[in-house]
């Protein structure tokens, strides 16, 4: 497996940015479940929601860049003409011609679509390191391994066009970063982190192959089953559902 592809499985920038090709997490809005969740069971845990991830930014109606949501926006569309045409295909001035504004007002925001890519790789990854820094701090419980495989969940399902574009451009990205190979090995530790955390110290190798698999569920469940399920509810519920059978990370209360 490539290192783009155990980081997107794994999952990546945490905390408040929204996915800009998905729709808002299934956590904000509740998905109904058939069986207690491990994301109700993880969020008492933790005495709080999972993490949320921000909507992305209206749709505009033409003119000038728009205030409110104007990076989330471009970002959305950006990733939009990328998987329809190709990364290398698509130039600044489609993605400007989609979003309907001029040239002069992307560049506002973004002075190349590299600068687009950088931008959601980089929240992306932050996301990521917010979630260890958080989970860094939970005691080491099975309640608390659902609530990291929850609010991790919650970033894939968000953030899956990133995902899906960082697993099928990894020759451009790894062009983009100043340094391919520190990029590699910071996605490559970031897995790393967040299996620890769902592992007791020493723990046998048949646990830690189970979390890894765990968290590489999520990723992978999510890219491969997307147009298969009936919602986006129903994926993520199920996903999640999995790993954390993988990952024995039922809540006491369960």
């Amino acid at each position: 497996m490539t290192d783009a592809r155990a980081h997107a499985a794994h999952g990546a920038r945490p905390s408040r940015a929204g996915s800009p090709a998905q729709r808002s997490s299934p956590a904000q809005r509740g998905a109904p479940a058939q069986r207690s969740s491990p994301a109700r069971g993880a969020a008492a845990a933790d005495g709080g929601s999972p993490a949320r991830g921000r909507p992305p930014g209206r749709p505009r109606d033409g003119g000038d860049a728009p205030r409110g949501g104007t990076r989330e926006r471009i970002q959305e569309v950006a990733l939009e003409l990328f998987a329809e045409q190709g990364y290398e295909k698509t130039s600044l001035r489609e993605i400007a011609e989609r979003l309907g504004v001029t040239k002069a007002a992307l560049y506002y925001h973004f002075q190349s679509k590299e600068d687009i890519v950088l931008s959601f790789t980089q929240e992306y990854t932050a996301e990521l390191d917010e979630l260890i820094a958080w989970g860094s701090q939970q005691p080491p419980t099975a309640a608390s391994r659902a609530a990291i495989l929850t609010r991790y969940a919650d970033i894939v399902s968000s953030r899956l066009g990133i995902i899906r574009f960082m697993e099928q451009n990894q020759a451009a990205l790894h062009s983009l970063l100043s340094d391919g190979e520190r990029g590699k090995r910071m996605f490559r530790a970031q897995f790393q982190q967040l299996r620890e955390l769902m592992l007791p110290p020493d723990a046998p190798l048949r646990e830690q192959i189970r979390a890894s698999l765990a968290l590489i569920s999520i990723g992978l469940g999510c890219m491969l089953f997307q147009s298969q399920a009936a919602s986006a509810e129903e994926l993520h519920e199920t996903v999640l559902d999995i790993a954390c059978d993988l990952a024995s990370a039922r809540p006491a209360s369960e």
